[in-house]
């Protein structure tokens, strides 16, 4: 699944450049980039609170997921910027001088589309929502309240949804805009730095408190400091913590009917949501709407074929996606500044640009994301309850 979510984003970037028309026709009835993107989402629900379950400590959580997703996009951040040096490519930020430390601060805790800051690469906006869902994710966790995550996606969904029909007229990015973007990354950097270090303490009550100040903070930030519609963001959220509560339930942790429950609020609350905000510039609702639900239906699908043989070009493509999704936007910059954009179809550079990508996320597989996960486990098995030398466990 995550190679089907990885091509589809993949496309829906590079018609840009190479498959003008298709995009033309494609993306008002089916937009192919939110497939993408709800697919991931669903997958990321399902694969990593099972992760601080198995583990047992926040500690090692967030060593596991900091040496998974900073060394490849330190490496991709690093190689767009030098490509803007060097004139090969114009970065997308348009940054000017003051805003740099402002910027790179945002950058570092992932939640710069949150922030109110441009993002230098067009994909990484999912990450700040991803370390969003992290942050809740060890708010439940140390609150005890992660084995309820349908209950969770339910209440996020149902808020997603009033928000829709209420809250419309609210602008994106609305704390930047009230406080200033400055004062806003610098007390979000505080918070984070803060809620992590506090959360992955041994004295119970400060567990609680940097899980809670964390879970918080992620909630308020993707609720009224966000770059897409409120809706959207909770909606998002409801998504993670529906494949959380899927997870649970194909592993004896929750009743089916329960999940089907859940799955059931959680896309009427989006279809519902997505037809009451209507279409715009760049959104159509028939397209968010049947996006939204092939990527429900293709995650149903993968659970219900988990134990038959997969073909190995896509379990091979699974395990380099997520080079796939922070490096193709890189080559993109390069293409666009080479070869420029194309206004009728070329298929055979789209094919020439998807044989140079595969390749290339081959060897950053292998030479940044493997050594960067291998360097977390081992610190993790440090810091794990029961090693020696290790931290404290949970409860």
């Amino acid at each position: 699944m995550r190679a089907v979510a990885a091509l589809a984003v993949v496309l829906d970037h590079s018609s840009y450049a190479f498959l003008a028309e298709f995009r033309r026709e494609l993306v008002p009835q089916f937009n192919i980039g939110r497939y993408g993107v709800m697919l991931f989402f669903l997958v990321s629900g399902y694969i990593v609170p099972a992760s601080l379950e198995r583990r047992g400590c926040v500690r090692s959580f967030w060593i596991g997921r900091v040496f998974r997703m900073y060394p490849l996009w330190a490496a991709a951040v690093t190689a767009v910027l030098v490509l803007d040096l060097l004139g090969v490519a114009e970065s997308r930020a348009g940054l000017d001088r003051q805003a740099l430390t402002t910027v790179a601060v945002a950058h570092v805790t992932l939640l710069q589309e949150l922030l109110g800051t441009p993002s230098l690469l067009l994909v990484l906006w999912t990450l700040s929502y991803e370390m969003a869902f992290y942050l809740l994710t060890v708010a439940l966790f140390t609150v005890r309240l992660h084995r309820r995550p349908a209950a969770v996606a339910c209440v996020l969904a149902a808020l997603a949804a009033v928000s829709a029909a209420v809250g419309g007229s609210l602008p994106v990015s609305a704390l930047s805009g009230a406080v200033g973007t400055g004062p806003l990354v610098a007390l979000a950097a505080a918070a984070l730095v803060l809620a992590v270090c506090c959360a992955s303490a041994g004295a119970p009550v400060l567990r609680v408190a940097g899980g809670v100040l964390g879970g918080v903070s992620a909630l308020v930030l993707v609720a009224f400091n966000g770059t897409v519609a409120m809706w959207e963001g909770l909606m998002i959220l409801a998504v993670m913590f529906l494949g959380t509560a899927v997870h649970r339930a194909a592993n004896g942790g929750g009743g089916r009917w329960r999940v089907a429950g859940t799955t059931a609020v959680v896309l009427v609350c989006a279809v519902g949501s997505a037809y009451g905000h209507g279409d715009g510039a760049h959104f159509t609702r028939r397209g968010w709407i049947l996006a939204f639900l092939m990527a429900a239906l293709t995650f149903g699908a993968g659970l219900a074929a988990r134990h038959r043989r997969v073909p190995r070009s896509l379990t091979g493509l699974g395990a380099i996606s997520y080079s796939v999704y922070l490096v193709h936007p890189v080559l993109l910059t390069v293409t666009d500044g080479t070869v420029g954009r194309w206004r009728q179809d070329a298929p055979a550079l789209e094919a020439a640009f998807l044989a140079v990508l595969l390749p290339l996320c081959a060897l950053t597989h292998r030479y940044v994301e493997v050594p960067g996960q291998a360097w977390g486990r081992r610190l993790a098995r440090r810091v794990q309850p029961g090693s020696r030398g290790g931290g404290q466990p949970m409860w």
